[in-house]
């Protein structure tokens, strides 16, 4: 994986629309299970992104995902993607790159 553009609006690995967390697990229905609530909500997000700076978007990122959704894109539980990106929804914080291994 070379890149998880991840959009949460308050997550504890979110940075700059980063996912730090290094290993990232999705669940049935694309889920992201790795997710865990920042203290202060979507405010110390916004505090969190800022103290970052704006030379951190060139910090290289290498992630793993572990998959267990019906995608066409997982291989033996891992996600083959080169990018991936993850929003907020209704139902929950989601894989949105997803691609129906059922088509």
């Amino acid at each position: 994986m070379k890149e998880i553009d991840c959009q949460t609006s308050h997550c504890e690995h979110n940075l700059k629309c980063k996912c730090m967390a290094g290993i990232i697990s999705v669940g049935d229905n694309a889920k992201c299970l790795s997710r865990i609530k920042r203290d202060g909500g979507a405010l110390a997000q916004s505090f969190a992104d800022v103290e970052a700076g704006e030379e951190f978007h060139g910090v290289p990122q290498d992630g793993i995902v572990q998959c267990s959704a019906e995608c066409a894109l997982n291989t033996g539980g891992l996600c083959s993607a080169e990018k991936i990106t993850v929003k907020d929804g209704l139902t929950g914080t989601k894989c949105r790159s997803r691609i129906s291994s059922k088509e």
